[in-house]
């Protein structure tokens, strides 16, 4: 029986702290207020994870301490740096291997299906965090100082899982309401399950040989917004949806008055144009078959809070 340490009890983090724990593995689960999964065998424990030598402490003796924290959107440029500087210094003290859980933000607008090879080119501020916490890690990979690897997903589908999809459309779209969109409503676009996030981030943390590199999580096929939106009202048994497209300048002025809304500027190219992840490279690494869109959908709905239906 090995200790894990996960950072963080949002969507990602929990779905990896009741992997490990039904494997029988012993989970402590780091966060401000000390909350996380009720499980017999995750400890839950509240503490600053920006405070290295605590989070170094937290992780003597650990197999693995997974990066899981969620920063708020507008606050990434604050609240990332620290954070990254300290899981770094952590896993360099305790010897932990240290497992992020990425997203595609770092290689900005791409042509064609993202894959890992991709250059993280973003020019956009978040993206920019991503990219350099990746390079620092990788940069102390290749120095010996620690050992890493980054698990990266596209937009979350599952229990608790925060996405424009999840947040913005799905609520109104069941409701019967009409939904404007900030998106191209039939570009396709990638959507990862968290529960397959946990299980990359667990297979990659127990192969050696899956350190040094970043991966995709197996996922689903591409969707458009449209498509999903409207398999997601027939699962829920509620009428089609009625969705429109949003101009870009209308969700500018949205932005004035909320932080936000302002930052989905920096990413509509995400959602204005083809967002595919190509995920093969992981998916035959690690025999994981993606989660089907079906399952996924259920998940996400069945698990919202009821004034969210």
């Amino acid at each position: 029986m090995s200790l894990h340490v996960i950072v963080g009890a949002g969507p990602v983090g929990t779905a990896t702290a009741r992997l490990l724990a039904d494997q029988g593995e012993r989970v402590r689960v780091v966060t401000r207020r000390g909350t996380g999964p009720d499980h017999p065998a995750v400890e839950r424990v509240a503490a600053d994870a920006t405070d290295a030598p605590a989070l170094a402490r937290l992780c003597a003796g650990a197999t693995a301490l997974y990066n899981c924290a969620g920063p708020a959107y507008h606050r990434w440029p604050m609240d990332w740096p620290p954070l990254a500087a300290a899981f770094l210094e952590a896993a360099r003290t305790s010897g932990s291997v240290l497992v992020a859980a990425g997203n595609l933000y770092g290689y900005g607008p791409v042509t064609g299906a993202m894959t890992e090879q991709h250059p993280l080119l973003a020019t956009g501020t978040k993206g920019r965090v991503r990219a350099r916490m990746w390079a620092d890690a990788l940069a102390a990979h290749k120095a010996g100082r620690i050992r890493t690897a980054e698990v990266r997903s596209s937009d979350y589908l599952g229990a608790g899982a925060q996405s424009l999809l999840t947040m913005a459309v799905l609520p109104k779209a069941l409701a019967g309401a009409r939904v404007r969109v900030p998106a191209d409503l039939d570009a396709p676009h990638s959507w990862t399950y968290v529960g397959d996030v946990a299980r990359t981030l667990v297979a990659v943390a127990a192969d050696d040989s899956a350190w040094g590199r970043a991966w995709h999580v197996p996922s689903a096929a591409p969707v458009s917004l449209r498509d999903i939106t409207t398999r997601a009202c027939a699962l829920a048994d509620a009428p089609p949806p009625r969705l429109s497209t949003m101009p870009a300048a209308v969700l500018w002025l949205g932005g004035l008055g909320n932080p936000l809304v302002r930052e989905l500027r920096e990413t509509q190219y995400q959602f204005r144009r083809p967002f595919v992840m190509d995920s093969s490279a992981a998916t035959e690494a690690f025999a994981i078959a993606p989660t089907s869109l079906d399952a996924s959908l259920k998940e996400t709905i069945a698990t919202w809070p009821a004034e969210g239906r």
